[in-house]
């Protein structure tokens, strides 16, 4: 019971606030009053709590947030599975998903050679496919990773770069090894990346390769132009898998070059074998501010296309 309700009763605060019932604790009892379809609500949810503490897994403040978040959902799939999915284990730290989107989109990543994670910042997009990309080679599913983004820079200059061409590169891959480190052994790393098990490089790099028997993840894809993004799709060799990951509304492309990720879904819909997956501002897990941030903007930008097309209508009008 001191589990289930947290320490110093911190998750049955979060249950009192989130849940529409009155929520009593005496010894091993608990009683929830109210309407009917909350009572239920609130018998599933702490159902599923006790199902996650039961694998061993603990629970924190952000896990019941989102337990009760998916449970309101209705989805029809198990909070309690979604949670309990390990992906990776290194240091004991276990890499999980954490939201219903993000476990659809691991899910799509086992069931499809090529897989597009489009969504706002936080969301775990490039993380997820990296933990997936560490387990492959793990299993010897393929024989390396390589790991490419576009070098564009986010509406900064950053003028010339001293040092070699790697130092002049390294800023804009660093994202890269900074979540690699999370998921291989860091004295490892330097010997991975010597043999070529593990390459990280600009997109530059790929063109005219064949990648065979190789996990090939592509990140910042909102920042390829459409040339770039078919000649990365077509690099695709035997064996190999690929995911792409992007944020098409944060496009740092010069003025008038179209996103290879926005015009890609309209390309490859329907195609077999090719998964797109969406998430939200609702799957990021990051600090939970950040999930606000990205809601207040796509609030102001839906406001603005608003006013737009009002401005639009009036001019038309004249």
């Amino acid at each position: 019971m001191v589990n289930v309700l947290g320490p110093q009763d911190e998750f049955l605060r979060i249950l009192e606030r989130r849940l529409d019932a009155d929520i009593h604790v005496r010894g091993n009892e608990v009683t929830l009053t109210g309407d009917p379809e909350a009572i239920s609500q609130g018998a599933d949810v702490l159902t599923e709590m006790i199902t996650v503490l039961r694998t061993g897994q603990g629970l924190a403040p952000d896990t019941v947030e989102r337990l009760v978040s998916m449970m309101a959902e209705q989805s029809g799939t198990s909070p309690a599975e979604v949670l309990t999915q390990n992906i990776l284990s290194n240091r004991g730290k276990t890499i999980r998903p954490k939201t219903l989107n993000q476990k659809r989109y691991v899910d799509a990543i086992d069931k499809h050679t090529v897989v597009f994670g489009i969504g706002p910042a936080g969301t775990g997009k490039t993380y997820l496919a990296m933990a997936k990309a560490v387990q492959a080679l793990q299993r010897k599913d393929v024989n390396r990773i390589i790991l490419t983004r576009p070098a564009v820079e986010a509406g900064e200059n950053l003028g010339f770069l001293p040092g070699t061409l790697n130092d002049k590169i390294d800023p804009y891959l660093r994202p890269l090894y900074d979540a690699l480190h999370d998921m291989v052994d860091p004295d490892s790393i330097p010997r991975l990346l010597t043999s070529g098990t593990i390459e990280v490089a600009p997109l530059a790099y790929m063109r005219g390769r064949t990648l065979n028997d190789a996990f090939i993840i592509l990140d910042e894809a909102q920042n390829t132009s459409m040339e770039q993004m078919k000649m990365f799709l077509t690099r695709l060799g035997f064996g190999a898998k690929m995911v792409v990951t992007g944020d098409i509304t944060q496009v740092d492309l010069p003025g008038g070059t179209r996103s290879g990720l926005r015009a890609v879904q309209g390309v490859l819909e329907g195609v077999e074998d090719i998964a797109f997956c969406q998430l939200t501002n609702h799957d990021v897990v990051r600090n939970a501010l950040v999930g606000k941030i990205v809601a207040a903007y796509d609030k102001f930008e839906s406001l603005l296309g608003e006013q737009d097309q009002r401005s639009g209508r009036r001019r038309g009008h004249r």
